[in-house]
């Protein structure tokens, strides 16, 4: 089992939903977030928002998943991303569970 942890800036909300569903993760939960990043010292380039403000309406999406479905999407999200003519993108990360009831 794994935690499986992404973010995205909100209009990236139903994308999300859908990579989760194709990749058969039928259960998970999502939050509003407020996405903040210091820019002072960065180029607007490097940006992941993509804008220059500090703060983005952000959504932050986890859920408990096999392996083979963390895979199934990473991979889409690698797609998405690779598509995408925006520099925001939706970010992952997995964890692993090492106990859980």
């Amino acid at each position: 089992m794994k935690l499986l942890l992404i973010t995205a800036v909100s209009e990236f909300e139903n994308e999300v939903k859908q990579i989760l569903n194709k990749a058969q993760v039928k259960t998970f939960s999502y939050r509003e977030v407020t996405g903040y990043r210091n820019t002072s010292e960065d180029a607007i380039e490097s940006n992941w928002f993509g804008t220059e403000r500090n703060e983005n309406e952000s959504i932050m999406f986890y859920a408990f998943v096999e392996k083979e479905n963390v895979d199934a999407v990473f991979n889409a999200i690698g797609i998405f991303n690779s598509k995408q003519e925006t520099l925001s993108h939706i970010h992952s990360a997995v964890l692993n569970i090492e106990k859980s009831n």
